[in-house]
């Protein structure tokens, strides 16, 4: 009996976690895997390139789990530089381009798995071909950023884009020891954030040396006689650049899917069900930044970008093309990063996203420190809770802070997967010591005070 054929387009997270999964359950005699990946690494960390760029990680080799002749010995026919172009899903096969040569040629399937990404979103702008304006999504990305640091001819930086990517490459950008102003078309950084969680970002943002202007809409980056960048138009005001950093955010890369006629959702993410398996098709699969997940909180499906969301999609697939059981039930919308000193965290609702869900809701905001206020260090920390007005119910929660405040984060996260109250989190046994917490988490205070404003709201 002759194998199954297994095409995985995609390289990364969830495509080569899918491949791995699916040869762990079954051999070569059983299941042939072909993969496609357009670039020239697989199975690294997109989410390390700022900290790689900063300085804080040395070589990009660091950022590489698994390499493609890792995979390759582990009987994954992974075909490198080689662009996927045409999705057949009637003829179930996919047409391949090799970028070297620009030799084509189809290859059949019999399952597949579509791990196309994300797109970074690059506005057509006059000038944003420039020289000396960089996107950073890949590896190669990156190295042609950390080229162009060198080239710069002064070290003034402007970084487009105020999301998680512009914070963080406007914190590497400041250690490379070059003058940051990050542009923000939004009233804050971070959109992901409420307001007034937003401006104690932009003020610690501000404190620690970099220049951040809200409202600011660009429309054309300028170049000097060289050719190369010299400023940022936004609107009537021009600011200096030696180099151009864009962070505005990613789109579901699925031309492939919206071509082959496959369901797509209201951000243009393929829609899939709990088992990763494409809605409509039996022997389709997706996973990764391409597809829409369930909020568990709203109980809408969304496009949210995260490397953890990919891997776990890449094994739930995988363990399902091989025969095996495995769903996906979905996320509460869980982010952190860092600017600096300063961590950010989110999960769940925010304030606008509660309304657009028509829920009532209390708040409760809360400043405390991340460990007991006289313990040496002691750093200042702001969580923000919403409760759902009538049950108690937990909506949503963001921290900004200091060392330590960031990962507290998870313990809202696990409570909002478990639909628990605030009043049920205020009973929660949480660890605690003078150099890790105050008596009284900052969580659980918020958690009381939400509490206190359900009960008052009747």
């Amino acid at each position: 009996m002759a194998a199954e054929r297994l095409v995985v387009i995609g390289g990364d997270a969830a495509g080569m976690s899918a491949a791995s999964q699916a040869r762990r359950l079954k051999g070569p005699e059983e299941l042939e895997i072909v993969a496609f990946e357009r670039s020239g690494f697989t199975s690294y960390s997109a989410c390390g390139i700022p900290y790689w760029v900063g300085g804080d990680v040395p070589e990009h080799d660091d950022l590489i789990a698994r390499t493609p002749e890792e995979h390759q010995e582990r009987g994954i026919d992974l075909r490198m530089r080689t662009e996927v172009t045409e999705l057949d899903v009637a003829g179930r096969r996919v047409r391949s381009r090799d970028l070297a040569s620009g030799a084509e040629e189809w290859t059949s399937y019999d399952k597949l798995v579509i791990a196309t990404g994300a797109r970074p979103v690059r506005p057509a702008l006059p000038g944003i071909e420039s020289p000396g304006v960089h996107g950073v999504h890949t590896i190669d990305d990156g190295r042609a950023l950390l080229d162009s640091l060198e080239a710069a001819g002064r070290r003034r930086a402007v970084v487009v884009g105020g999301g998680y990517i512009g914070i963080e490459m406007a914190e590497a950008l400041l250690g490379r020891g070059f003058e940051v102003t990050l542009l923000t078309r939004g009233a804050q950084p971070m959109h992901s954030l409420d307001p007034d969680m937003g401006d104690r970002l932009t003020g610690a943002m501000e404190r620690s040396g970099i220049r951040v202007v809200t409202g600011a809409e660009v429309t054309e980056v300028l170049t000097g006689d060289s050719g190369r960048v010299r400023a940022v138009a936004a609107g009537s005001a021009e600011y200096a650049a030696d180099v151009v950093v864009l962070g505005l955010g990613v789109t579901p890369g699925t031309d492939l899917a919206r071509a082959a006629g496959l369901p797509l959702g209201a951000s243009g993410g393929l829609l899939t069900d709990t088992s990763m398996r494409v809605r409509g098709h039996a022997d389709i699969w997706a996973g990764g930044d391409c597809v829409e997940v369930l909020d568990l909180v709203s109980g809408r499906h969304r496009f949210i970008a995260l490397g953890t969301h990919a891997n776990k999609h890449g094994q739930i697939i995988g363990s399902n093309v091989a025969g095996g059981y495995g769903t996906f039930p979905g996320v509460v919308g869980t982010a952190v990063t860092k600017v600096c000193e300063t961590e950010v965290a989110r999960t769940g609702l925010t304030e606008r996203q509660a309304d657009e869900e028509g829920l009532q809701y209390v708040t409760a905001t809360v400043e405390s420190t991340n460990t007991a206020g006289y313990y040496p260090g002691a750093a200042l920390m702001t969580v923000k809770m919403l409760a759902e007005r009538r049950t108690g119910r937990l909506l949503g929660v963001q921290i900004v802070g200091g060392a330590g405040a960031a990962k507290r984060i998870d313990v809202a996260a696990v409570a909002l997967t478990a639909r628990m109250t605030v009043e049920q989190m205020t009973a929660l046994d949480l660890a605690y010591a003078p150099p890790f917490s105050p008596v009284w988490d900052p969580v659980l205070v918020a958690a009381r005070k939400a509490v206190s404003k359900v009960r008052a709201a009747g």
